[in-house]
């Protein structure tokens, strides 16, 4: 069984989400550890909840940004982690990590990438506009937001739309998705070929 961990810094949805796909058998993988930087964040009450083992670590309590990160993959390695998966983690990766974890690492956005980049995706999606926005899961590259596309769901913003309700309908698609996009690649469906992501057999 693969070991994954989970990295997020607020409320922890997403992880709350993927903790209840491994709890009811819909996905089989061991959720080993929550990666957090915030010590405040409601995500470090989840796990505990959840009875998922928790590494927090505070950007602030290390002056260089690479040991922060030396830190963390000490971390990874100790609980043997074969994927990392980030879920509202407010900070960017390095390249240094990038590398280290090539091709296991994920992300989920809150958009059509590559539209509407960047921290304020639905909103700024809300206030453009647009007829259909989504969600994509991609994996990590060393730019924001730019790495292969795994999967993406469309939503569609509708004409009484508040920015709290397609805020409430995204979010609905993100906990279905993003255990959806872990399942297929524990399962070994996802082929990745340059920015080409084939997924064979669901």
């Amino acid at each position: 069984m693969k070991n994954i961990a989970v990295f997020a810094s607020r409320k922890g949805t997403n992880f709350n989400a993927i903790a209840l796909a491994v709890k009811k058998g819909a996905l089989k993988v061991n959720l080993a550890l929550l990666v957090c930087d915030n010590p405040k964040a409601p995500v470090l009450d989840k796990a505990k909840r959840m009875g998922v083992k928790t590494c927090l670590v505070k950007r602030e309590d290390f002056s260089a940004k690479e040991d922060f990160e030396k830190t963390i993959i000490r971390e990874l390695k100790k609980h043997k982690i074969n994927l990392v998966v980030m879920a509202g983690f407010m900070r960017m990766l390095s390249p240094y990590f990038v590398r280290a974890y090539k091709d296991r690492i994920i992300n989920i956005h809150p958009a059509l990438l590559p539209s509407f980049k960047g921290a304020h995706a639905i909103k700024d999606a809300f206030d453009y506009g647009v007829k259909l926005t989504g969600v994509t899961v991609h994996f990590v590259d060393e730019a924001m937001d730019h790495g292969p596309i795994i999967l993406q769901r469309q939503v569609a913003v509708k004409e009484s739309d508040t920015l709290a309700s397609l805020e409430a309908r995204m979010h609905k698609v993100e906990h279905q998705l993003y255990p959806e996009a872990i399942r297929l690649i524990v399962r070994g469906k996802i082929r990745l070929k340059g920015r080409k992501v084939r997924v064979t057999g669901r």
